[in-house]
């Protein structure tokens, strides 16, 4: 069953509960408002949360449960041959769910898998009837209960209110349990990394190799396992990027918020913004097949030797990518300078250069550092445009025109396709995005301090 026919067919029953109970208020009222606590609608929006919300509590609680408790009624029957087995038992629920689609043509399974692969189908459709019913007569129950506690003197408008802010309560703390749930579960997998591997060997080593062996007799069967090269090469990148974006997005900026006239500043600012949503796998196509030759071609003509990934190109085009966040945000911020500093600036004899130099800029400066920070947060979270542009080679090194590797990248890298989620090459890139929170929570919980300690607020 479709959850999006589910999700409509409680909209429409909860917009009829809707309906339902505002007619009963103004029935109730007599044609006169003045004799209810509340307005209709509040009466109204009473009757279609309580016929909504527990059937979409009910809806998200049976999706949790079913495949697990379905699952689990399919393992039951299976011979014990195959459910002993792990490997089995894995290779067997993938044809029943296949025998289930009535995608198994193919497959050659024996009479009791093709048997559970049928009793699947069977489940998934009595459960999916079942929850029809269900969801219908918890909807229909709740919008009964509510209609029958309406009357003129009911608090509608507390109650609706009140499930509100419970409401906005739980969506608050889903926010915050999924942060946690995110931090916990990278701060496991990273203790279970360092079980394996030594934290001062991960946090000082000076070379990335995780390529381990899956037999003692194989070739490298111990990796290496330094971050300093992948945090050296997303440094040296974001700093390019950097270099690119500050200049050309503050003066971009001061240019439309001081010089620029409306007409120009309509336009060109939304312009500037358009690459704000350019998906960053067309900045790695336009990185790897244009700016990375013609930096090779054009360091030929000056006899350096320059690498067909290098991270002067990502950074160069990360950069790019980066300059409507400082220019957007740089333009917000000095423009929240009060015209009156302007004003007293001018009367006091000073052109409009040197106004935004000694006035708006200082007084706009914390903000500013507050953007250039969160720019550089996201650059050091950037990975399509470095995998395109910059490769994958862990080299430690300062010159731009080598080909290096980023934290994000590795990452990526270690977790694509099947891997051992119990081996220390596959564990690293839990220790790699731990280590990545913590920088990057570091630099926005200082820019949100550099912010708050020299705002200036005016009255």
């Amino acid at each position: 069953m479709s959850l999006t026919f589910l999700l409509l067919g409680i909209a429409l029953l909860s917009a009829l509960s809707f309906v339902f109970g505002r007619q009963r208020a103004i029935a109730l009222s007599g044609g006169r408002y003045s004799n209810l606590h509340s307005l209709p609608v509040h009466y109204g929006t009473y009757t279609a949360l309580w016929c909504g919300l527990p059937a979409l509590a009910l809806l998200f609680v049976w999706y949790a449960l079913q495949g697990s408790v379905v699952q689990a009624l399919i393992i039951s029957d299976l011979p014990a041959d195959i459910t002993s087995d792990p490997g089995k038992l894995s290779l067997a629920l993938n044809a029943i769910s296949l025998i289930a689609a009535d995608n198994a043509a193919h497959l050659d399974v024996a009479p009791e898998v093709v048997e559970a692969g049928q009793r699947l189908a069977t489940l998934h459709t009595i459960s999916n009837i079942a929850l029809i019913v269900v969801l219908l007569s918890v909807a229909l129950l709740g919008l009964a209960l509510s209609y029958r506690r309406i009357f003129a003197d009911m608090r509608a408008r507390n109650n609706v209110e009140r499930i509100v802010r419970y409401l906005m309560i739980g969506c608050s703390a889903i926010a915050i349990l999924s942060t946690l749930g995110i931090v916990f579960s990278l701060l496991f997998e990273a203790l279970h990394f360092f079980s394996k591997i030594s934290p001062v060997d991960f946090l000082f080593g000076l070379e990335w190799s995780p390529q381990t062996a899956i037999r003692a007799d194989q070739v490298a069967s111990e990796g290496a396992f330094g971050m300093i090269p992948l945090f050296a090469g997303t440094l040296l990148i974001t700093f390019i990027a950097m270099l690119v974006a500050v200049p050309v997005g503050l003066f971009s900026a001061i240019y439309m918020g001081e010089y620029a006239s409306s007409t120009f500043r309509a336009w060109a600012k939304p312009a500037l913004e358009i690459l704000a949503g350019v998906p960053t796998v067309v900045y790695g196509f336009f990185a790897a097949l244009t700016v990375a030759p013609f930096l090779r071609d054009s360091g030929a003509v000056l006899g350096l030797s320059v690498s067909s990934e290098s991270a002067l190109a990502a950074g160069l085009v990360m950069g790019i990518m980066i300059i409507p966040f400082v220019s957007s945000l740089s333009d917000d911020v000095m423009s929240q300078v009060p015209q009156a500093l302007r004003d007293g600036s001018y009367g006091l004899g000073a052109t409009k250069s040197e106004t935004i130099r000694l006035v708006i800029f200082p007084a706009a400066l914390p903000g500013i550092v507050g953007a250039i920070l969160l720019a550089v947060s996201r650059a050091i979270g950037e990975t399509m445009i470095v995998v395109m542009a910059a490769g994958l080679a862990a080299n430690l090194t300062a010159n731009p025109l080598n080909a290096v590797t980023t934290v994000t990248v590795q990452i990526v890298t270690l977790l694509v396709g099947d891997q051992e989620f119990d081996s220390a090459k596959t564990l690293s890139a839990f220790a790699l995005g731990l280590v990545l929170f913590l920088v990057t929570l570091g630099l926005n919980v200082f820019a949100l301090k550099v912010v708050q300690k020299y705002r200036e607020k005016y009255d």
